[in-house]
């Protein structure tokens, strides 16, 4: 149970909030007006404030600035009209926990007052207790696998191939790997295979002698002689050209290398984790992978679940990289709107991890507040040229709602706009292949608002 004060100037609000909260099992008390809410807030103890932007004489911004100056840590939900997003802005700006948007979703106010009441919150408060296995962030089932397939291979000697798509963050798989290992005080050599020069790759990775080619000045080591007696890891090794393939083969089998242009062959220890974003099986089918060297690699297949698939970590990783870049930049913001979480929570993400990583740093250092709004995400795919159907379009969805002009009277303009809204929420959904949030710019609705009607007329 909570204790909650209601500010509204109007008695209907009042009461139908407080009966709304008390059968919840909060304490509820009302003020008519941001006067009468100070002086119960001067002489008694509330948890959240829930209170009208829009009222006679000292308004909901007034008030919110007054109590933020007082107790800064408690946390005031505004009420919103439903054609006034720029009060919703401004009251975020200015330190409210949250916003609800009138016509009211019962459930929708049940949700952000229990988000608001609750004393571990996840995402809002910061005080979250993330769950990490090295430095990779999650706390869902697909995560919680990859935490404990590591924890069973690291010790053994075994070669990984780790599957995922870019961003996923395969490459801190492959550390988390050798940190937990028995070589983990020996060398972790990270070598994207992609970023070298064919011409030049034979000689990073196995060295050359002094003379062996032109610009051969000196002897070089090379990377695996670098990862001796450690792990070698092997980023985009389905890049790999059919020749070094065939050296790289050699190594696993016999553990031994050779320079170019030299005659000694030396002994290597090392441990090879490996990982591609393509499918090596179809590589194989097409004669660009060796087989015998997929089975090397392949001893341990570990996939890494793209962001798509375990969406439950999306706010323990916007809690992180706040933290991150908040500091990064010198910048004072630790919350996220509802809002812009509810954005990122419908947002497919085809960068993966990278990409919300880099959504947060432009929104860290975009936003003037303390707070990241809706409007400093910055989302790929987000801004594609899609028309808003037009005037005359909608008058011909107004008129198709009734067989005959009739039925339009008979209907009520109530029943038709309702039918209306329906069809042109249809319509933009299909045509947003299901996202809600391009749909609500198309609609130039609030996100919050498109849910609300999505329920309302049974669309979900």
């Amino acid at each position: 149970m909570a204790s909650i004060l209601v500010v509204d100037d109007e008695r209907s609000m009042r009461d139908f909030l407080k009966i709304l909260l008390e059968k919840e099992g909060h304490a509820v008390s009302t003020a008519e007006s941001g006067e009468s809410a100070l002086a119960l807030l001067l002489n008694n103890t509330f948890e959240v404030v829930v209170s009208d932007i829009r009222m006679p004489g000292m308004s909901g911004i007034d008030l919110l600035g007054k109590i933020k100056e007082e107790t800064p840590d408690l946390s005031v939900i505004m009420i919103t009209a439903f054609a006034s997003p720029d009060d919703a802005v401004l009251a975020m700006k200015n330190g409210a926990f949250d916003y609800i948007s009138k016509p009211f979703n019962v459930d929708e106010i049940k949700s952000v007052i229990e988000s608001a009441t609750s004393k571990n919150k996840k995402v809002f408060k910061g005080d979250v207790s993330v769950s990490t296995f090295s430095e990779i962030i999650g706390q869902s089932r697909e995560m919680l696998k990859i935490f404990d397939m590591i924890r069973r291979i690291a010790p053994t000697p075994a070669n990984v191939l780790i599957y995922g798509e870019s961003g996923t963050g395969k490459e801190l798989v492959a550390r988390a790997i050798h940190d937990h290992s028995k070589v983990a005080d020996e060398s972790f050599v990270p070598i994207t295979c992609s970023a070298i020069p064919e011409e030049l790759m034979e000689s990073e990775l196995f060295g050359h002698v002094k003379g062996s080619f032109t610009g051969a000045i000196h002897d070089k080591r090379g990377l695996f002689n670098e990862a001796d007696k450690g792990t070698a890891f092997l980023d985009e090794i389905g890049e790999l050209t059919p020749i070094i393939q065939t050296k790289l083969l050699r190594v696993l089998q016999e553990r031994e290398i050779k320079p170019v242009g030299g005659t000694r062959i030396k002994q290597i220890a090392i441990r090879v984790i490996a990982a591609t974003n393509k499918i090596l099986e179809k590589e194989i089918s097409e004669g660009r992978f060796r087989e015998d060297l997929f089975y090397r690699l392949a001893v341990v297949p570990l996939r890494v679940p793209p962001l798509r698939e375990r969406k439950g970590d999306v706010p323990l990783l916007v809690d992180h990289f706040l933290k991150k870049y908040s500091q990064r930049l010198g910048k004072e913001i630790q919350q996220i709107s509802s809002y812009a979480l509810g954005v990122l929570m419908d947002y497919d993400f085809p960068g993966n991890v990278r990409e919300l990583e880099n959504i947060i740093e432009r929104g860290v250092a975009l936003e003037s507040s303390n707070i990241i709004l809706p409007e400093s995400l910055t989302l790929y795919g987000r801004h594609k040229e899609q028309q808003v159907p037009d005037e005359a379009g909608q008058n011909q969805a107004l008129f198709q709602a009734a067989a005959s002009e009739e039925e339009l009277f008979d209907l009520g303009i109530e029943h038709i706009m309702s039918n209306l809204e329906k069809r042109l929420i249809m319509h933009t959904l299909k045509k947003t292949d299901k996202s809600k949030m391009r749909a609500a710019e198309l609609l130039q609705i609030s996100f919050r608002s498109l849910r609300y009607k999505i329920k309302k007329y049974g669309l979900s």
